[in-house]
């Protein structure tokens, strides 16, 4: 009797826990709301920008309090004062000026650097033809081809662009050769045991595969493009951001120094941002593995 008692009073104990946890399992999970469900959404943009926000802030209150000298690191409130100043005195075109000088350079230097990476990655024989060419282009610093490059093209937007060309075009170059020689080798180990042809391989594993090289190499040059066009303007030049930079580092002239500075930086952020952007749009291209 005492073991019927026993079986009886666990029965109903077994059947309260399973009770309990079939109602937590059908019991639907709990979802944020109101500002935590916005967070969440949208915590990629809020975080950055929170962080961006306290570091002007931080820099305000440091420049207000008197801990840094003006002359050296200014403030955000004076650069914003010199900025409202220099686009009422044309700094607009300034700005184009030095737009122009990168945009041409940049597209020549992809229009060329991609096909040509591309050739050289997959032809062995023409890699290894113009290969000690590209090395030592390559390991030269490309601003010391700047006295030559005015000295061909003058002054004028045309030795801008070509310092901008021969930043961006290298790192292309290069990067996109290595993509084009990275081929997953699972893939084409069944691709040729499928019977696929040279045309195939390079249209099915090297080009798609090769694309995240491309975009690098692109944000190589994107850097060494804005690079060469400051560097060019601060050099010899009569118009644009670097040249205004260069004028107003001259004269002391802290505040408008940093308008350009963070002019360039806001660029480079937007062009990254446009090709990672670019990248996301071309990763179903990339092949993957069954």
């Amino acid at each position: 009797m005492a073991d019927v008692t026993e079986t009886i009073g666990v029965e109903p104990a077994l059947s309260e826990v399973e009770g309990s946890s079939a109602g937590e399992a059908e019991a639907p999970a709990s979802r944020p709301t109101g500002l935590r469900a916005f967070y969440r959404k949208h915590e990629n943009t809020i975080l950055p920008l929170t962080t961006v926000v306290v570091f002007f802030a931080a820099w305000e209150l440091v420049a207000g309090l008197g801990l840094i000298r003006p002359l050296l690191i200014s403030s955000p409130s004076r650069i914003l004062k010199a900025a409202v100043w220099l686009f009422e005195h044309g700094f607009w075109n300034d700005i184009l000026v030095s737009a122009n000088e990168f945009g041409v350079g940049f597209a020549l230097s992809v229009v060329i650097g991609i096909p040509l990476g591309i050739l050289m990655g997959w032809y062995r024989r023409l890699n290894v033809m113009f290969d000690p060419f590209i090395s030592a282009l390559y390991a030269m610093p490309r601003i010391a081809l700047l006295p030559i490059l005015i000295l061909w093209l003058g002054i004028g937007i045309e030795s801008k662009i070509a310092v901008v060309f021969l930043g961006a075009f290298f790192p292309m170059l290069v990067s996109t050769m290595a993509g084009m020689k990275t081929i997953d080798e699972s893939l084409l180990k069944c691709a040729r045991s499928f019977g696929a042809r040279d045309r195939q391989v390079f249209t099915t594993l090297a080009l798609p595969g090769s694309v995240p090289f491309i975009i690098t190499g692109m944000r190589l040059g994107m850097g060494r493009g804005l690079v060469g066009v400051v560097v060019g303007e601060l050099v010899a030049s009569n118009a644009g951001v670097g040249y205004v930079m260069s004028l107003a580092g001259a004269t002391f002239q802290t505040d408008k120094v940093y308008v350009g500075i963070l002019i360039l930086a806001l660029t480079g952020y937007v062009l990254v941002e446009v090709l990672k952007w670019l990248e996301a749009r071309f990763e179903s291209w990339r092949p993957e593995r069954g």
